[in-house]
């Protein structure tokens, strides 16, 4: 995994990005051209001890509204109707979940998220920001439908930033 250290002023934009002073943050998984962040990576416990099993977190305005958008015109549920036909899809995907569970153990082990990923992995589709993230931070080819939704997005850093 690699990641950048959050720096103080990186702290300031994903506050303003949330809306909330970020929790548990173990660094930047992505930057947008611009410079700031757009997906962070989250430790898998956070600060007041809640297991947290989302490790690629999407702050980009952009990227989290698109994403909505998406989730609102039903894509999740057709992503999820493909993995249960397409074997080759759902391999893929599960390889994708595994990518990510090992990710997550180089932050640390918590037992009460031991084999979740986030997202849905390895057999639904329940969250486009999360396989977003992942896609942004792994690059391209680690998950098939992380990879899909950043297609379906595609160059939403083009626009001037909104935050």
């Amino acid at each position: 995994m690699q990641r950048e250290p959050l720096t103080e002023a990186d702290e300031a934009v994903v506050a303003e990005q949330l809306g909330r002073p970020p929790r548990g943050v173990a660094g930047v998984a992505w930057r947008c051209p611009c410079g700031k962040p757009g997906a962070v990576v989250t430790e898998p416990r956070l600060p007041d001890g809640t297991p947290f099993p989302t490790v690629y977190y999407l702050t980009c305005p952009r990227a989290v509204a698109a994403c909505s958008t998406l989730e609102a015109s039903g894509l999740m549920a057709e992503m999820t109707d493909r993995l249960a036909s397409d074997p080759e899809l759902a391999a893929g995907y599960g390889r994708a979940h595994d990518a990510y569970l090992a990710d997550r153990e180089q932050l640390g082990s918590v037992d009460e998220i031991h084999g979740i990923s986030a997202g849905g992995m390895p057999t639904r589709v329940k969250c486009l920001h999360v396989l977003a993230a992942h896609a942004l931070a792994a690059g391209r080819g680690v998950n098939p439908l992380g990879d899909e939704v950043l297609d379906a997005l595609g160059e939403f850093w083009e626009s001037p930033c909104l935050s």
